[in-house]
């Protein structure tokens, strides 16, 4: 049965195979169908039966989707708070399976996190296609079941080798199963306050960045790592219950047409027209490029407030005033947005990329406390700024229909880079005895990859302008034809005229 259907797929069959009266009204004109026979369905069926009639989808604009908006919220929150406070984790992996006589300790235990983060981004583009064919509820809930077995196995492992699947694999997989379907599922409630709902559901994350460093480091304090782990399969037991709550609403088509079978046809899988714009091109590129250094404050700064300022620092201070500020960059840049027209969104990203790499390469420089939260508050705002401008920017490079593989096969791209970074970091440290160096190279592709995004606006104007030029020529070769035209004409009546 296809998700979100009342009606069994056996009925709908004999459904399509019973002919159907016309109803009365179908006969009656234009204008009388129009005022007697209107009637407007706010949920339509997911599944679309030969010759059914298409009806207008209403919004609910809330309703449920309050409820459906405060499980996206919990889903964003728990799954990238519990990756943004990874470097309370990697403190506590390093005391537990490390030793001194390890060179590459950091190096290896940096691998727990960066592949969780990594794989997140990874499976976007297969989450996409799962998520159309299944539908958001099915794909959220199995995903959030798989997130807790891999949480769960996590807290029973012993080295780092079965860390590296269950926590950097099989959670992050779940991870990300559970996160995009409860992006998709807004559309299905909302639209005109759709960019407050996503304000207000990636805020989610900004809160439990704020909140679960303190919460884990009582719990590794007190329980330990493995007790620390079952605890926050708790988050992940709710997220099962709030994916429960995506009831789809909008038309989703489940089946190939052609075909019959459950799967798209390849061509709505993997969309190749986003490839052909130039500017998506180099924003592929550069965003990527500029991320090799992005995660890496996120693992390896309590490490190095420890080793500067004594275990006795607030350290989770730090991520909380990423977080806090994180949560304000979206909403005001968000906002600011909204005033910038077309493609020159791309330098608030470009401005975003720029402070980030500056703040990193800073990073090294504070030897006072309070210099290194100035130097988070910062890097948090511009993070706010990076993330919430990523969606408006797909849409001006690709348009509305193309935009969510625009976004997927960018999220996939950006796995690479948020794998390696944090290990090349790591690795730096054991090598070289500090993270001064790690951190001053984390800087550098930040600022070369929001250089890369500068050609962006130049080129889209480029573009438009031969568009312009190329229809202004099809416009004037137009009027010569319509000319030549009419000149013919005229000559043919003059012609007429002088035999009569």
């Amino acid at each position: 049965m296809t998700e979100g259907n009342n009606i069994p797929e056996g009925d709908a069959v004999r459904k399509e195979e019973v002919p159907t009266e016309t109803p009365a009204e179908d006969n009656l004109p234009e204008g009388e169908k129009g005022e007697k026979g209107d009637s407007k369905v706010s949920v339509p069926e997911q599944t679309e039966s030969p010759g059914a009639e298409q009806v207008d989808f209403v919004h609910p604009e809330g309703g449920w989707g309050w409820v459906v908006m405060l499980a996206a919220m919990w889903c964003n929150g728990s799954v990238f708070g519990i990756q943004n406070a990874f470097g309370i984790l990697f403190l506590s992996l390093l005391k537990e399976f490390g030793s001194e006589d390890d060179e590459d300790l950091r190096f290896r235990t940096a691998w727990v996190g960066s592949l969780s983060m990594g794989m997140i981004f990874f499976c976007s583009p297969i989450v996409s296609v799962f998520t159309d064919i299944l539908g958001c509820r099915i794909t959220a809930v199995g995903g959030a079941a798989v997130g807790l077995v891999g949480l769960l196995a996590s807290s029973f492992v012993k080295s780092l080798g079965p860390m590296y699947f269950t926590y950097g694999i099989v959670f992050a997989c779940g991870c990300s199963f559970a996160y995009q379907p409860s992006l998709v599922i807004l559309g299905h409630y909302f639209n005109k306050r759709l960019g407050l709902v996503n304000g207000i559901v990636t805020a989610g994350s900004s809160i439990f960045t704020i909140t679960l460093p303190i919460v884990l480091s009582g719990l590794l304090k007190n329980v330990g790592l493995q007790y620390t782990m079952r605890i926050l399969c708790i988050l992940m037991f709710v997220l099962m219950l709030a994916g429960l709550t995506y009831k789809p609403l909008l038309l989703v088509k489940s089946r190939n047409t052609q075909t019959g079978s459950l799967c798209p046809p390849m061509s709505q899988l993997f969309n190749i027209n986003i490839w052909r714009s130039l500017g998506y091109r180099i924003w592929a590129f550069g965003v990527p490029a500029a991320l090799y250094g992005y995660f890496v404050p996120y693992v390896h700064l309590m490490k190095h407030v420890e080793e500067r300022f004594g275990q006795d620092a607030s350290k989770e201070v730090l991520l909380m005033c990423i977080g806090i500020t994180s949560g304000v960059g979206r909403l005001i840049f968000g906002r600011v947005a909204d005033y910038v027209h077309g493609v020159n969104k791309v330098y608030l990203q470009v401005a975003s990329f720029l402070v980030i790499g500056v703040m990193s390469m800073m990073i090294p420089l504070c030897n006072i406390f309070g210099g290194l939260i100035a130097v988070c508050l910062l890097m948090g705002l511009f993070d706010g700024c990076f993330i919430c401008i990523m969606a408006p920017i797909a849409f001006e490079l690709v348009g509305a229909k193309d935009v969510s593989q625009a976004i997927g096969f960018l999220l996939g791209l950006m796995s690479v880079p948020m794998t390696v970074g944090p290990p090349i970091a790591g690795f730096l440290r054991d090598r070289l005895g500090s993270y001064d160096v790690a951190f001053y190279l984390a800087g550098i592709p930040p600022i070369f990859g929001g250089a890369v995004l500068c050609l962006i606006p130049w080129l889209e104007a480029r573009r438009k302008k031969g568009e312009k030029e190329e229809l202004s020529k099809e416009q004037d070769a137009t009027q010569k034809m319509i000319e030549h035209e009419k000149t013919k004409g005229d000559t043919h009546s003059k012609n007429g005229e002088s035999v009569v």
